[in-house]
């Protein structure tokens, strides 16, 4: 499981708790929680993203400057 599924999960556990409290005070506060956990997912996301799109890109520089084999 990644990072971000591991975020996500947790937004959807704070999100039920939120629907199945009385209390409005609690509810609030998992719905804070539901907000900051999908956050924090959708940018370990956009971070994963960019690590790779980098990695790619360094792996295409070290290719291109690689001595052509005759």
């Amino acid at each position: 499981m990644t990072e971000a599924e591991t975020f996500r999960a947790r937004a959807d556990a704070a999100g039920a708790e939120a629907a199945a409290s009385d209390l409005a005070n609690v509810r609030d506060r998992l719905l804070r929680s539901q907000a900051a956990w999908a956050a924090m997912a959708t940018r370990s996301e956009r971070v994963a993203k960019e690590r790779a799109r980098n990695e790619a890109e360094k792996a295409q520089a070290a290719q291109d400057s690689a001595p052509a084999e005759s």
